[in-house]
């Protein structure tokens, strides 16, 4: 028996959430919303917008020479609306989601397109370019505010000044410190700026005994050895020192008022002279946890020594903050038997379900550094799903968290860290946006180089594997709304992962298992662009990991937080991030536009980007070998006379930014790509050729 034939044209069937097919893309409640699909022209006879409540059917409004597009438009009542298309030619019946073109049996309301009347995200966050800062690391500003040798035991060691700013991280590295501080942001932001960076994410800036600072010591405050100290003295821990009893210096810069006043108002300026630049600041909130130092609990007793400060729940069952952590023995006073995440008593899990005035604290700490005079534009949340004793609370909490944010600051951007489905947080009404973990820095890392995040697993199967590339892609961004995809903070590398240009090398490996010097050796500068000209091009909010622009290496945590190597950094390199940054803010299509995929193969990816009628076309051929491609540009409504101008090339040996020609033939483009190399071009739909394309022996050249 013979196969039929499907007669609709599948490839040309469109439609997503972006504002090019929702109007308005993020409506209110009691808004009428229209709604719009694309066809081939003249190729289907209805289609129909299903919601489980009502089905509408499509009027066909336009028509160009390629497509027609259909139209409804339905009122966004106040709660959320699942929705998916039915196409209809003759006998023949297809059906569409946030996969695309589906079998009815994958017609899952978990992969519906939503409406969620009211979930706005802030316009600032939507495909800005962000910069990941982890301070200790970045820039050493001051030498007065240094943690210095013997300051304090942290973790049961007495912790260090690192003097060498190119030393590698130590395989236990947490009490270790380079120097790094807020003014050597400050002093760096031409830099920044340089880059083209939107919107600083600093890691973890409150009081803290750790380089990472993701153990709190004090919320309501910015730590004075990335601030200010003003007021110093005490001394040092000596030999014969086993606990923080006689740490005095540590005390007095840590707990003392005027050292804390004078840390958050230089805080505030710097942040006022971020704004003044016209960028964004994003802070890390570490809620689920505290460290053992803070001043609630103060296990090591620094409160209690300095003697301004009421007593912590460890060391008193009198302590106002006593209700703050759950204890399972009544052993006071020095009580160790309280709750630690994961175990660790070094990390205090904050109790909220048993302590009404916990809850209450910490939502102010969320308004406050929002507000005035800080004015932060955003919170990045820290293990934000495991907050809670519970997914109830957590949910409750996390509700209560952004009516706390967005009243104080109605555009501030709550980003969470999340693994695995993140749908129930992105529902309008907790968190807007998210890490993007899994439908990014994930299918990314597989596909160009086999590479689990950590460095921890090669994989030979997803290694260049663009099918599943795309299918991954798809069924992760269906488990977000465009609000959301749009925003999220798409990485190649952070401060909890192997740096990217180390995954090229294909090695699995960490600094305490193969050392610090493996992580830089068999990298592949090809594939690491390919991975970066995605980022600038791929849905979301491209977001750099200091000094990955500047060649910087790494094994996973700690070795992917070295220093930025000044006067030491890959000049050219950083060039090409500036060259990718101002292409995905100048367009359109690349910042905020729907994204199609339109071929996959082994080590070959195509996809185009749409906006109005801006264009973009990328492809990657990971192979180390040249390879012939030719990609159905038709499904983006780019015509053989429309003009397609080359923004980028790269290669395993530089880049090329100059500006060449392109023309399809017969709707597609034929391009022949080397060896571990990357092909962006846009296209302007209104702009066509006057002149004949040239003949194909006169093809330009890559």
């Amino acid at each position: 028996m013979t196969e039929r034939i499907p007669e609709i044209n599948r490839d040309a069937l469109f439609a997503d959430e972006t504002s090019d097919y929702r109007i308005p893309a993020e409506p209110d409640p009691g808004q009428l919303v229209t709604l719009r699909f694309r066809t081939e022209k003249d190729n289907v006879d209805q289609v129909i917008c299903n919601t489980g409540i009502n089905d509408y059917s499509m009027i066909k409004v336009e028509s160009d020479e390629l497509f027609d597009y259909y139209q409804c438009s339905i009122t966004a009542e106040a709660d959320l609306i699942l929705l998916f298309f039915t196409v209809i030619k003759g006998q023949e019946i297809c059906y569409y989601n946030k996969l695309g073109v589906v079998d009815k049996e994958q017609l899952e309301d978990l992969f519906s397109f939503r409406i969620t009347p009211g979930f706005h995200t802030p316009e600032w966050a939507k495909g800005a370019v962000m910069y990941q800062i982890f301070v200790d690391r970045f820039s050493r500003g001051d030498c007065f505010n240094d943690v210095d040798t013997g300051e304090y035991i942290y973790i049961g060691r007495p912790v260090s000044r690192v003097s060498d700013w190119n030393e590698y991280p130590a395989p236990m590295d947490v009490g270790r410190f380079y120097g790094g501080d807020l003014q050597g942001v400050w002093d760096k932001l031409d830099y920044i700026q340089y880059l083209g960076v939107e919107v600083i994410y600093f890691n973890p800036i409150f009081v803290s005994p750790s380089n990472h600072k993701y153990d709190c010591q004090d919320y309501d405050s910015i730590d004075p050895h990335f601030g200010v100290i003003v007021k110093d003295g005490g001394r040092r821990l000596g030999e014969s020192d086993h606990d923080n009893t006689n740490a005095t210096r540590y005390i007095i810069r840590s707990t003392d008022k005027k050292n804390l006043e004078a840390s958050n108002a230089f805080f505030a300026r710097l942040v006022s002279e971020i704004h003044r630049r016209g960028m964004k600041v994003i802070i890390d909130g570490v809620f689920n946890h505290c460290g053992s130092f803070n001043k609630w609990l103060d296990r090591e007793q620094i409160y209690e020594q300095s003697g301004k400060y009421e007593k912590g729940a460890y060391v008193s069952e009198d302590s106002p903050y006593r209700s703050f952590f759950k204890f399972f023995k009544e052993d006071w006073p020095y009580n160790k038997n309280y709750d630690g995440w994961w175990g660790h008593d070094t990390l205090p899990k904050l109790n909220y379900e048993e302590s009404a005035k916990l809850y209450s604290y910490v939502l102010n700490i969320a308004r406050k550094w929002v507000s005035p005079p800080y004015n932060v534009d955003g919170w990045r949340l820290d293990v934000a799903a495991d907050l809670g004793h519970s997914s109830k609370f957590n949910h409750k909490f996390w509700r209560d968290f952004r009516k706390a944010v967005k009243e104080a600051n109605p555009n501030a951007l709550i980003l969470a860290e999340h693994y695995g489905d993140p749908s129930s947080w992105l529902e309008g009404d907790q968190w807007d946006t998210i890490m993007n973990y899994d439908a990014f820095m994930e299918p990314v890392s597989w596909f160009l180089t086999g590479m689990e995040k950590h460095s921890d697993d090669y994989n030979s199967y997803l290694d260049g594997n663009g099918e599943h590339f795309f299918s991954s892609m798809a069924y992760h961004m269906s488990r977000m709304q465009y609000s959301s995809i749009i925003t999220s903070m798409n990485e190649l590398s952070n401060h909890d992962h192997s740096r990217f240009l180390t995954r090229t090398n294909k090695t699995v490996g960490r600094v305490a298992t193969v050392g610090s010097e493996k992580a830089s050796q068999g990298i592949n500068y090809g594939i690491f662009r390919a991975g970066v000209v995605i980022q600038m091009t791929w849905p979301g909010a491209p977001t750099v990991y200091y000094g990955d622009e500047a060649g910087v290496c790494g094994w996973t945590d700690p070795d992917n937080r070295r220093t930025y190597p000044w006067g030491q950094e890959d000049v050219e390199l950083i060039e090409f991030y500036s060259y990718m940054i101002r292409l995905h803010k100048a367009e359109k299509s690349f910042r905020l536009g729907s994204v199609k995929p339109l071929l996959a193969g082994f080590n070959l990816i195509a996809y185009g980007r749409m906006r109005e009628d801006e264009r973009g076309i990328v492809v990657v051929n990971n192979n180390k070998d040249f390879q012939d491609v030719q990609i159905p540009v038709w499904q983006l409504g780019i015509l053989d006379n429309h003009i397609m101008v080359r923004r980028m090339l790269t290669s395993q040996y530089g880049y090329n930014a100059g500006e060449i020609k392109f023309y399809s033939k017969n709707g597609y483009l034929d391009l022949e790509l080397e060896g571990y190399s990357a092909i962006v071009l846009t296209c302007r739909l209104g702009e066509k050729r006057t002149e004949e394309a040239p003949e194909e022996d006169e093809a330009p050249e890559l």
